[in-house]
């Protein structure tokens, strides 16, 4: 296949890419971009095969069906409450293949003087770098997420001062290898380098904060890729590239909005070193706990509900039950929605995910700026397994970790029902005085244990 076939052939991937994008933007539509984005990809594999001075051994194909085998299976058996351990995962894998290219790109050329132009060697010093960082921070990233190290920031003396010796000397190798020096060491050392320091990045972030860690190393991966666009003179990985890079760091910055927090605090503040409890006032209260028939008859005799899903949802699977739960009072004439806070959950759009997965209808879920105003008039608010995104704290206690951060105005309702295993704290370790609120009742037990009980309660009346 020639060049010019190949560039056109580019273009349609090119094309997928940005539809896909597009269309990932919606949740209605989400399903429709990610098989259009899967058509781009395919025909990008097909078409670089398919290249005239590409030779096939058998590592290629051998290579290829190993990992679409692990893929295939990982992606298929892989619970909802593990997705986004597996989208760290994978972009982990990306930011590591773009730093294995960049290596074997600078092995090919300097044995053959002249041939590592400067931008090729830019490109190769930016790719091991970025992707170095991305692979070892995102492998850090997926530890944390599926309980391998623990959740809580891990810090240690002069951490701050350590990482900025060891990113002024992977830079150092960077500047080497752009301005001529051509010792394959140097390329080594810098992956090496960039590979510790991706793991000092994400070890002081704390389990609150993965889906701002998340959406950043995925725009790491993308600037990567971009760099290895531009060292195998690849018009698709460079522009692929782009947009994923682009689309991570704005979805970064969201991300740091929705938290309270700068991009700044974020690249260099140990963002998630928060101690439990810090300065926050301590919370006094008498806890309120009712039965499932109790909240029973306060969601069927209610004119508007507002369900609020968080990770403790995720964990017990009980999205199918919920939606179950919402049939039944929309049969009674109850109007029923669901409140999205940008970072409930472990990754962005992981509640969105699962309430898609249980065919809720989209036009009911309320993205946080759109949902608060109506919580002054929502009759009971049913808070499953979400914590510090419903916590007051981060309105009314300046000493509190977070302080400042956006959240769900639930509080206002007139009744609020929080349904949670236990008093525990959530990821940011400190107390909810929600739960001492006089108009809250707390319902202990498995979330999907206790929304079937609701559901049965519900039909009942």
């Amino acid at each position: 296949m020639s060049n010019t076939t190949t560039n056109l052939f580019y273009l349609v991937t090119i094309i997928c890419f940005i539809l896909a994008l597009r269309d990932l933007s919606k949740p209605a539509k989400a399903r429709r971009g990610n098989w259009i984005g899967a058509f781009g990809m395919a025909v990008a594999i097909v078409v670089t095969l398919l290249h005239k001075d590409m030779h096939i051994g058998w590592r290629i194909p051998v290579g290829a069906a190993i990992g679409a085998a692990l893929g295939a299976v990982g992606a298929r058996r892989v619970k909802m409450t593990a997705m986004p351990q597996m989208v760290a995962l994978f972009n982990g894998v990306g930011g590591g293949a773009a730093a294995l290219v960049s290596l074997a790109e600078f092995h090919n050329l300097t044995p053959l003087p002249g041939h590592l132009h400067g931008d090729v060697s830019v490109s190769i010093a930016l790719s091991a770098l970025i992707g170095s960082v991305s692979f070892a921070g995102s492998m850090i990233a997926f530890a944390k997420l599926q309980e391998l190290i623990g959740g809580r920031p891990i810090t240690y003396p002069g951490q701050q001062f350590g990482n900025l010796i060891l990113a002024a000397a992977i830079i150092a190798a960077g500047v080497a290898i752009t301005v001529g020096a051509e010792q394959q060491w140097i390329v080594v050392a810098l992956i090496v380098g960039a590979l510790i320091f991706g793991v000092l990045f994400v070890l002081p972030i704390g389990g609150a904060d993965m889906p701002v860690v998340i959406s950043l190393l995925n725009a790491f991966t993308g600037l990567a890729a971009s760099a290895t666009g531009f060292e195998l003179d690849s018009n698709v990985l460079i522009v692929s590239g782009a947009i994923v890079g682009a689309s991570g760091t704005l979805l970064t910055l969201m991300m740091g909005k929705a938290m309270n927090r700068s991009i700044g605090n974020v690249l260099f503040g140990a963002f998630g070193s928060v101690q439990a409890s810090g300065g926050a006032a301590a919370v006094e209260g008498t806890v309120r706990s009712v039965t499932a028939e109790d909240v029973s008859i306060m969601l069927s005799y209610a004119s508007k509900v507002v369900v609020v899903p968080g990770y403790g949802l995720a964990v017990a699977q009980a999205q199918h039950a919920v939606r179950e739960l919402a049939d039944e009072l929309e049969k009674k004439g109850v109007d029923v929605e669901y409140a999205i806070h940008p970072v409930a959950g472990r990754m962005p759009g992981h509640m969105n995910v699962l309430l898609a997965e249980a065919n809720v209808p989209y036009p009911a879920l309320k993205e946080m700026d759109e949902i608060n105003p109506e919580f002054p008039q929502t009759d009971v608010v049913l808070v499953i397994g979400a914590n510090d995104v419903v916590n007051p704290a981060a309105r009314s206690d300046p000493g509190s970790p977070i302080y400042g951060m956006p959240i769900l105005n639930v509080d206002q309702a007139h009744q609020v029902v929080v349904m949670k295993r236990s008093m525990a704290t959530g990821f940011a370790g400190i107390d909810n005085p929600l739960f001492v609120d006089p108009k809250t009742a707390m319902l202990f037990g498995d979330a999907k244990d206790s929304v079937l009980k609701l559901v049965t309660g519900v039909k009942a009346l």
